[in-house]
């Protein structure tokens, strides 16, 4: 237990050397003083809190916000000293927040929880003491041999030791871990690949040694020590001989694997990450108004206290009469007595401060994030995905994006790939009906003949179905066993028994060409691989295969050929192969390079070396030296590598297309049209990239392209930029695009950037290729940090894309090919990128001004409710005395006033949803964080004086003209009623303060569902049902009765309902003079659109149109069937959703609008069907 605390306290870690030594199945050496290292155990552990530290921790985050802190010292405050209200106002709301947010906070721990359980408990089998144990995946121990059968996950990290095989190989699935779906082959050692039993097991002697954990799942070193017959055996190991946690196995019966890394020492424990904390431009809003409402209470509390003892100076305003001071009061310090008096203005006042709005924000964000998800418009129906929110604490910044950083592989496109053209030694070629036909020629050979293919032509085919990572799945369970040949089609070959898997859609999509015009890959088998040739198989032998990077951008694999040659192959970019060509058309396949990616296609360059056996001993001896090597293992492969692919013999490139992806075109349009403007990132060369960037509107043929490319020095990157600024500002053109790669962004980037930064400002559209994944994060950065601060999203596909999302305002994974890794680490994941459009144009905009309106109303609200309070202190000799009742203090934020806010946050939209997709340029309104600006912040915070003012004097001049104070404090009217006392007066003030705030409300909202008219007439219901029932029942548990019968008695005078009545109208007839002024006088874009609206409020019944296909179609979704269900109000015919597709067409040509209305987000018909 000490061992554990001192880890936990950092005292102590559990690994102190670079390396790891795994004994298989925990055999130490007997010999000698052997202390086994420590290891961690294979719980996985993503939950936050445990039973013991869950109340502590959370209080603790709790309290580092400054509102709870706040409240949490004036409750303090009023324990301590004699204030004139009960701690309980201040400790109740205080309790409330607290409790309903730990509530959330520790149900969503549990549901962690609950999964880490799950995880943690599932049936594992290892081998113990000769035999098969099953266990829990939580008491697997590094060092424990484990085996895994087919389609299982592998429950820690392992090291292949032997699968059903007799080559020690096996398939896994790496999805969960990189989002790869591609059949990935690892290798065993051969020495180990023998034992496939337990008994064999058992009998094993092996010691692994390995680097630490680390977080990247490519990367492995290490080496085994394989014991046989007294002699020690040495094999390297590399991510090859590694099975990472998480992984599934598949095409493969059973595999036997040695436990390395466990639990959160396992890779991807390691990648677990603990997102920065991304805070919305809203949120900063909301902390800066709640510093400026300190600094107002902190001034009526000092102008109060001040005032109090200016007044006191006189001696019968000190010492009245009735009020006589004790001889302790008389002898206090002067100093002790301002700062109690201080702090007891401070209680009095601090409802200023709206506690309650936190929770109100968080359950508004909360429940309206499952909008998102029911959203039926962002539902993909052939994939079967939804919308995904992975964070509900920036829906409001989808409504203020002004960058859009995207990628452009598998987010603009489909990220399928055909193959369209080839280049072969220095000869173009088309595929035609499963044919290469040289440019120019047409197909005029009969069906079914063998094509002529010359010797530079099969081999460029050889090379293409040779050097590649791609696996095999099979119907029947082994290519090399039986007797039918599963190939029997014209050219000999047949696809209904085997299905390619790649890690790369390039390379499927090239093999798959390949298998078609006539040479196929058939067969992989441990060191074979197999094609035929026209129905002629061949055998190579597999040696080395030489592992595709980032930095060198090519792979290779060095084969015997059948003749018993040594030949490598190898393809990657051309920037990675040219420059080490020495024979072949190099500068025609340049040319054929750059015509395919002005076409949009990707390119790949092979070409082949072949080796004299002396240069392959001398090879094979450089790799073999690399990867044995335990220290500086990588750099010392770079080396081998460059040494190896050289002197190389070009064979010719391919082009590949990859198509772009539905209504892409229109989606980049309409954020153009709503202001915000789009960068593409991509590692494509600029060639395909710009294709790309024209073909899918981002680059406009009209538009002025601008390049910085190619640049080699700090001086000639800053020369150029001056040109193009210069350009740009001599230039009468509109839209200007600015084209740059990754090279030349460096260089910016290192000491020009705000010169970068000025030219990229005045291109409406950037394309950034040849960009590497931190490329992308310090774009993306440099665009947050500028003086503007706009707000920035950023939306991928893959893996090299996290980096972007996560550095940006928004972050957007789309759920497509290259797997999960961008969808977990990102804000919001969609299906495809046309759904952007809706995500923000409509969404991000119904989110924004739900919140904006929230925040302002709240402290408004609050305003009202405190104001009359300090006013009320200037009638009573600011002896602290509180106009209203504790439990109204109380009660007013949490019940009379809570639910109208937080419905109408939930279901307002000011313009309909069409509209706001139609017509993208409403998005701008809301641009800037406009609705929560000074300006508008101010007008809200005068109103509420405005109206607190009203409240207050209207009360006073209205009621208390025609009265007779008493004695006992109360007021004797001449027919000897009692009628008007202190307590009735500030119950007056607080009944038409909560009448006025609730239908203030009630004005602003512009969509009215059944919800809105229950909690907005049942707020103020249930307030004078409460206050009835308050204060007619004398309560035993109360010290004090002072509201018995108060509200009784003020309800039965008709003068106090004329007050009530009159004082309402005084507040609220100025708004609806000002909105009724601004609206025909001044209108804004929005209020001219929501004139649109309005029929379409008759004819479109479905609730928060989230049950209403775009053409009309109609179908509920959850939240809507409910409560069309409670109303009736949802039809069976899809009549009322035509008739708003119609409606909506109804506005003047003069107005800017979204012509392909409906060609974005929308589904493809389905039948309607009842809600």
């Amino acid at each position: 237990m000490l061992r554990w605390i001192r880890q936990q306290l950092g005292f102590d870690p559990p690994h102190q050397s670079e390396t790891r030594t795994v004994y298989v199945e925990n055999r130490f050496p007997q010999h000698g003083h052997y202390i086994p290292q420590r290891f961690a155990d294979n719980r996985i552990i993503s939950s936050k809190y445990t039973v013991w530290n869950f109340v502590p921790k959370n209080l603790f985050e709790q309290f580092r916000r400054i509102a709870n802190f706040y409240f949490l010292i004036i409750f303090l405050v009023q324990l301590m000293i004699d204030t004139p209200t009960s701690p309980v106002t201040s400790g109740l709301p205080l309790f409330f927040v607290i409790t309903v947010t730990a509530i959330k906070q520790g149900y969503e721990d549990w549901l962690r929880h609950k999964a880490d359980n799950e995880v943690n408990g599932a049936p594992v089998f290892v081998v113990r003491s000769g035999s098969l144990v099953q266990t829990r995946s939580k008491n697997i121990r590094v060092g424990d041999i484990v085996r895994v059968a087919k389609d299982e996950t592998f429950p820690a990290d392992l090291v292949l030791l032997s699968s059903d095989r007799a080559d020690g190989t096996c398939h896994v699935t790496t999805a969960s871990l990189d989002g790869e779906t591609n059949l990935k082959t690892h290798y065993s050692v051969a020495e180990t690949s023998v034992c496939q039993s337990v008994s064999q097991m058992e009998a094993l002697q092996a010691v692994v040694e390995c680097q630490q954990p680390e977080a990247d799942l490519y990367r492995f070193v290490g080496r085994m020590t394989v014991t046989q017959h007294g002699e020690e055996i040495v094999r390297p190991l590399g991510p090859e001989n590694l099975l990472l946690r998480g992984a599934r196995l598949k095409n493969t019966k059973e595999i036997y694997g040695v436990a390395v890394y466990t639990g959160m020492e396992s890779k991807m424990a390691l990648n677990y990450k603990c997102k920065s904390q991304k805070r919305s431009a809203v949120e900063k809003s909301m902390n800066t108004f709640l510093i400026i409402y300190l600094g107002i209470l902190l001034f009526e509390a000092v102008l109060s206290t001040i005032l109090k003892y200016a007044w006191q100076a006189e001696e019968k305003w000190d010492e009245p009469f009735y009020n006589q001071k004790t001889e302790q009061e008389r002898n206090s310090s002067p100093i002790l007595k301002f700062i109690s008096d201080f702090l007891a203005f401070l209680v009095l006042y601090n409802f200023i401060i709206p506690i309650s709005l936190y929770v109100t924000v968080e359950m508004q964000k909360f429940l309206g994030s499952f909008f998102i998800g029911w959203d039926l418009d962002l539902y993909h129906e052939e994939s079967d995905q939804k919308a995904q929110v992975n964070t509900s604490d920036l829906n409001e910044e989808l409504g203020q994006v002004e960058y859009v950083f995207t990628d452009k592989t598998g987010t603009l496109t489909e990220n399928e790939m055909q193959f369209r053209e080839c280049s072969i030694n220095g000869t173009k070629y088309r595929e035609v009906n499963g044919k290469l036909v040289p440019e120019g020629m047409t197909d005029d050979s009969p069906d079914g003949s063998t094509p002529h293919l010359i010797g530079e032509e099969l081999l460029f085919l050889k090379a293409v179905s040779l050097c590649h990572t791609v696996q095999i799945s099979y119907d029947q369970p082994d290519c090399l066993v039986g007797g039918g040949d599963p190939f029997s089609h014209a050219n000999g070959f047949s696809s209904n028994h085997m299905e390619y898997y790649a890690s790369s859609p390039d390379e499927k999509a090239l093999v798959e060409a390949a298998k078609r015009i006539g040479v196929a890959f058939t067969c992989s088998s441990g060191d074979t691989m197999e094609i035929k040739t026209f129905g002629k198989s061949e055998k190579y032998k597999l040696l080395h295969v030489l592992e595709f990077d980032a930095d060198r951008r090519r792979m290779s694999v060095i084969l015997q050929t059948p003749s018993g040659g040594k030949v490598l192959f190898t393809k990657g970019a051309e920037s990675a192969i040219l420059p080490f060509t020495t024979s072949g058309e190099i500068e025609k396949t340049r040319l054929h390079v750059d015509e395919f990616a002005l076409k949009g296609l990707r390119t790949l360059v092979v070409a082949c070396r072949h080796f004299s056996p002396e240069e392959y001993i001398d090879v094979d001896r450089r790799l073999n030296a690399a990867r044995t090597a335990l220290q500086q293992r990588e750099e010392r492969l770079q080396e081998a590598f460059s040494y190896i692919e050289r002197d190389l013999q070009l064979l010719g490139a391919t082009g590949v297309e990859d198509k772009l992806q539905d209504k892409v075109q229109e989606t980049i349009e309409a954020l153009r049209l709503a202001g915000i403007k789009v960068w593409v990132l991509t590692g494509d060369k600029h060639e395909t990239a710009v294709s790309v960037s024209l073909s899918c509107g981002h680059f406009h043929r009209t538009m002025n392209i601008l390049e910085l490319l190619q640049q080699r020095s700090d001086n000639e990157c800053a020369e150029q930029l001056r040109r193009l600024a210069r350009r740009i500002k001599e230039d009468h053109v509109i839209q200007h695009g600015l084209v740059v790669d990754g090279a030349s962004l460096s260089l910016a980037l290192r000491e020009h950037e705000k010169l970068f930064m000025e030219v990229c400002k005045n291109c409406s559209a950037v394309l950034c290729c040849r960009m590497a994944p931190l490329q992308k994060a310090k774009v993306v950065r440099l665009l947050k940090t500028s003086p503007e601060k706009p707000i920035t999203l950023a939306i991928g596909d893959g893996a090299n894309d996290v980096s972007m999302i996560q550095e940006a305002h928004v972050g957007i994974g789309i759920m497509g090919k290259e797997g999960r890794q961008a969808v977990r680490n990102s804000d919001y994941a969609i299906a495809r990128f046309k759904f952007l459009a809706k995500l923000l144009l409509v969404h991000g905009h119904f989110y924004y001004i739900r919140i904006a309106t929230l925040v302002q109303y709240f402290f408004y609200k609050n305003v009202c409710f405190i104001t009359p309070q300090f006013l009320y202190q200037f009638f009573c000799l600011f002896s602290q005395q509180t106009l209203y009742d504790s439990v109204y203090l109380t009660l007013y934020n949490i019940c009379f006033t809570s639910l109208p806010i937080l419905v109408y946050s939930l279901f307002e939209q000011l313009v309909h949803p069409h509209i706001l997709q139609n017509k993208p340029g409403l998005y701008r309104d809301i641009s800037k964080n406009s609705m929560l600006s000074f300006r508008t912040f101010l007008y809200w915070t005068l109103l509420g004086f405005c109206h607190a003012f009203v409240f207050f004097f209207g009360s006073y001049i209205l009621m208390g003209e025609d009265t007779t104070l008493m004695g006992n404090g109360q007021i004797l009217r001449a027919n000897r009623q009692l009628m008007f006392g202190n307590w009735t007066f500030g119950t007056l003030v607080f009944t038409v303060m909560v009448i006025t705030v609730t239908l203030k409300l009630a004005l602003e909202t512009q969509f009215w569902t059944w919800m809105n008219h229950f909690v907005t007439w049942g707020s103020i219901a249930f307030y004078f049902i409460f206050s009835l029932f308050y204060g007619g029942i004398i309560w035993p548990f109360l010290h004090t009765q002072d509201m018995y019968f108060v509200f009784v008695q003020l309800l039965s005078s008709g003068s106090a309902w004329f007050a009530i009545i009159i004082i309402v109208i005084t507040c609220l007839f100025p708004d609806v003079v000002k909105k009724v002024f601004y609206r025909h006088l001044q209108p804004t874009s929005t209020q001219k659109s929501q004139s649109l609206s309005a029929p379409q409020a008759q004819t479109l019944s479905c609730v928060e149109s989230l049950c209403c296909y775009q053409h009309g179609q109609s179908g509920c979704s959850r939240l809507a069937h409910f409560l069309e269900q409670m109303t009736g109000q949802c039809k069976a015919s899809a009549n009322n959703c035509h008739a708003s597709s119609r409606s909506n067409r109804s506005w003047s040509d003069t107005e800017n609008f979204y012509s392909n209305d409906r060609s974005i987000l929308t589904l493809s018909p389905i039948e309607a069907t009842h809600c």
